[in-house]
């Protein structure tokens, strides 16, 4: 007689962590800072990546939830027009010593979802969310190093470079709205940070141009490469046709896609990602 096969486990619902809102600060224009903390960060923890994110959850307007907050509970027993929407950011700073997570949201008026929230988040507010995740921190034997990136990706890049020992040679292009939304950040004497304002022009321009005209360094480069799917699919085929990267060299990805909410983006993300690989790898 056959043995059934066993049912697969249940899907579980990842940990959720409840934080408050300590301190908020506009530091650009376009640009503001979130720090969270409190005992419901207790578990929260990060494990060396510079490009750590979470995913804040944010319920549907008119949609509360019973307490204790339970995840799992509502993906069971509500529909998924109900379910709390994510939105992905990456983790700016982590102290765990006083429990204190840093998030810069990029704000545009009432656009979005995060960013107005971030707009009106005051001290005391609560916020939910999962995580972290991560993959990537510069390699420290590499001979020099390439970060590039929008608004998205400045946080990752930004915690890239301050973990980057003094004497590492690196090449950091950041693009953002306007000149005023230039940031101070710490860097390495051998690093050269070049922001990119765009000025009106179409995301992703002038960081393409950027990369492009750059007059890379001698040895092998170690590459974080994010932001706007679109400018990332330019650059992707750049650094690995043009410039011969090798794929183990390159951190690439797409964090969000003109014209796609954060949940239509990452029905199709995976897939979009495979193909564009699939296309680039066999032209």
């Amino acid at each position: 007689m056959a043995s059934e096969t066993p049912a697969e486990p249940a899907r579980k619902a990842p940990a959720v962590h409840e934080a408050r809102v300590l301190r908020t600060e506009r530091i650009a224009p376009h640009m503001v800072r979130i720090v969270v903390g409190g005992d419901g960060l207790a578990a929260f923890a990060t494990s060396g990546y510079t490009d750590h994110y979470v995913k804040l959850l944010f319920p549907p307007r008119g949609v509360t939830y019973p307490e204790p907050f339970d995840l799992e509970r509502i993906r069971a027993e509500l529909p998924r027009d109900q379910w709390p929407a994510q939105r992905t950011y990456t983790v700016r700073a982590w102290d765990a010593a006083q429990r204190e997570l840093t998030l810069d949201f990029v704000v545009h008026g009432d656009e979005g979802l995060a960013g107005p929230w971030a707009a009106r988040a005051e001290a005391g507010d609560t916020v939910r969310l999962l995580g972290p995740g991560g993959g990537y921190a510069p390699d420290p034997d590499a001979d020099w190093h390439l970060l590039a990136g929008d608004e998205s990706a400045l946080p990752a890049i930004a915690a890239a470079l301050e973990q980057l020992p003094e004497d590492a040679v690196a090449h950091a292009f950041i693009e953002v709205a306007e000149p005023d939304d230039e940031l101070k950040i710490a860097a390495p004497a051998g690093a050269h940070v070049q922001w990119l304002p765009r000025r009106g022009a179409p995301v992703g321009e002038p960081l393409i141009a950027a990369v492009r005209a750059l007059d890379f360094p001698a040895g092998s480069v170690h590459a974080f490469v994010h932001g706007e799917a679109g400018a990332v699919k330019e650059l992707r085929r750049h650094l690995r046709r043009d410039r011969g990267v090798p794929l183990d060299r390159l951190s690439i990805s797409g964090y969000w896609r003109l014209g796609k909410t954060d949940e239509a983006w990452r029905a199709v993300k995976r897939e979009w990602n495979a193909r564009i690989e699939r296309e680039q790898e066999a032209a």
